[in-house]
């Protein structure tokens, strides 16, 4: 009974954007189970990476570009919180900590700021995994780039890369 009014319900409402008529688990909905509801309770990491469509994860983040170009620097930004509306749940406060560890690295003396945006990756890296922040992956991978090239100019510009996604996320 409980079932026939779950799927009645079900059946009424608009599919979501992206999504067929039975959700990602196909029809009769395999990814809910009859606790869940559809809700955003229950286990927080198993199935939240599943492909919605999209590409093998974003394409990088140009480097070279976004030192010397303000506006490359921008629509990255926006793509940035456009992906984590569309695939996480990551608060603003977990973004505000990241952005200020982020400006602290930048602040650190010369001979140590290598050191600190190394272990800035590895802070990121753990609030990924842990909060499930997969549109994040992008940053990572140039948070690495920048470290590699552990040059002053493209920590300023991963900074401000960093500021913008924080303001855009507003």
């Amino acid at each position: 009974m409980a079932q026939e009014q779950e799927t009645k319900t079900r059946e009424n409402r608009p599919p979501r954007e992206g999504r067929g008529p039975g959700g990602p688990g196909g029809e009769g909905g395999a990814r809910r189970g009859p606790d869940r509801g559809g809700d955003r309770g229950g286990d927080r990491g198993g199935d939240r990476g599943y492909d919605r469509g999209r590409p093998e994860g974003a394409p990088e983040i140009d480097i070279e570009k976004l030192i010397g170009d303000s506006l490359y620097l921008d629509n990255q930004a926006h793509a940035v919180v456009i992906r984590m509306r569309d695939m996480d749940s990551g608060t603003k406060s977990q973004l505000r900590r990241l952005y200020n560890a982020v400006r602290r690295a930048c602040r650190a003396p010369e001979n140590e700021r290598q050191h600190e945006f190394v272990m800035l990756r590895a802070r990121l890296a753990y609030t990924i995994a842990r909060h499930s922040l997969r549109s994040l992956d992008q940053i990572e991978r140039l948070l690495l780039q920048v470290t590699r090239k552990n040059d002053q100019r493209g920590y300023e510009r991963f900074k401000d890369l960093f500021e913008a996604i924080v303001a855009y996320n507003e």
